[in-house]
C-alpha cells in the first residue's frame, strides 16, 4: 500500500468505537443514521457513490483488504474519516455474506415530488406498493434509471430503500434516481391528488387481466403502480386508476415477480417513446 494511504488510515481495535457502532446500527436497522447518512458496502457500490458525487462521512476497510484503500482513497476527500478494522470487527459491523472489505457512510440526495414532476418527460413514475423483497426493489430502481423513469415512489408496506440489499441490487441507481417515500395512506392520497391535478395517467399492472401491455398507452405523463407478487395491489387503489395493464406470459407461469414486471413495463414505455419520436418528424 502506498505510504500516503497508510497515513490516512486510523486503526481501530475495539468494536465499541462510536463510528463502528454507528455503522453497525445503520446496517442492522436499514435506516439512516441520526446525522442523515446511509451505510453502504462493497467495492462496486462505494465506487458508484464516488462516481455519483455523494458526500462521504467515513470509509471503513477490512484489515485483509487494505489493497482497496490504495485504490479508493485517492478518490475520496482528505476530510473523510478512514478506518482500518480487524477482520472480525469489520465482519461484525457489516452484515454481508460475501464481504469485500470496504464499507462507508454516505449522504444520499434528498428529492421531492416536485423533482419527479420536473422529470415526467423522461419516463413514467414507478409507484411500488407492499414490496418486501429488497432484491426486487433494487431491480426496479436499476431498471428505472436504465430505461428512463421520472422517479420511484415507495408506498405502504415497501422495504426500506436504505436496506443494504436494496442498495446493492440497485447497482448505484438509488444514488442518482429520485426516490420518495409515501408510506402512509395520507401520504399516498396526497400524491395521487397531485398526480390528478397535473393530468398524470394512473396505470396499474396485473398478471391476469387488463389491456395487453403492448396495446396500452405508456407515452405522456404517467404513473405505473407495481404491487407485491403475493398480494398484488390494494383494491381501493385499483379502483382509482385510469387503466389496468396486463403483462402477457405463458399459462405455466402464474405471475412474474415485481422486479421483472416493473422492468418489462419500463422497457415497453421506452420503446413506445422512441417509436413516437421516430414517427413524429414524418407526420
Amino acid at each position: 500500500m502506498a505510504p500516503r494511504s497508510q497515513q490516512r488510515l486510523r486503526r481501530i481495535e475495539g468494536r465499541h468505537n462510536p463510528l463502528v457502532k454507528e455503522v453497525r446500527l445503520a446496517f442492522a436497522r436499514a435506516e439512516r443514521t441520526e446525522g442523515g447518512d446511509c451505510a453502504i458496502e462493497g467495492l462496486r457500490i462505494v465506487e458508484e457513490a464516488i462516481r455519483s458525487g455523494l458526500r462521504f462521512s467515513a470509509v471503513l476497510f477490512r484489515d485483509s483488504a487494505q489493497n482497496l484503500a490504495e485504490r479508493l482513497l485517492p478518490q475520496i476527500g482528505s476530510h473523510v474519516e478512514t478506518l482500518l478494522l480487524p477482520d472480525k470487527i469489520f465482519d461484525g459491523a457489516v452484515p454481508s455474506e460475501t464481504p469485500q472489505g470496504v464499507a462507508a457512510l454516505v449522504r444520499l440526495r434528498e428529492f421531492s415530488l416536485d423533482d419527479v414532476f420536473e422529470r415526467l418527460q423522461v419516463g413514467p413514475v414507478m409507484i411500488v406498493i407492499g414490496l418486501q423483497d429488497p432484491g426486487n426493489l433494487g431491480t426496479i430502481l436499476r431498471s428505472a434509471e436504465a430505461f428512463g423513469s421520472a422517479g420511484v415512489i415507495l408506498g405502504e408496506g415497501t422495504v426500506n430503500p436504505f436496506n443494504s440489499k436494496v442498495i446493492r441490487a440497485s447497482a448505484g441507481s438509488i444514488f442518482r434516481l429520485p426516490v420518495i417515500s409515501a408510506k402512509t395512506p395520507g401520504d399516498m392520497e396526497g400524491v395521487l391528488a397531485q398526480f390528478r391535478a397535473q393530468g398524470v395517467r394512473l396505470i396499474a399492472t396485473s398478471s391476469h387481466k387488463g389491456t395487453p401491455l403492448d396495446q396500452a398507452r405508456l407515452t405522456g405523463a404517467s404513473a405505473v403502480f407495481i404491487g407485491s407478487e403475493g398480494s398484488g395491489l390494494p383494491r381501493n387503489l385499483l379502483a382509482q386508476v385510469d387503466e389496468l395493464v396486463a403483462i402477457p406470459h405463458t399459462a405455466q407461469v402464474e405471475s412474474l415477480n415485481a422486479g421483472v414486471a416493473g422492468s418489462i413495463v419500463l422497457y415497453e414505455a421506452t420503446r413506445q417513446r422512441r417509436e413516437n419520436a421516430v414517427q413524429a418528424p414524418e407526420q
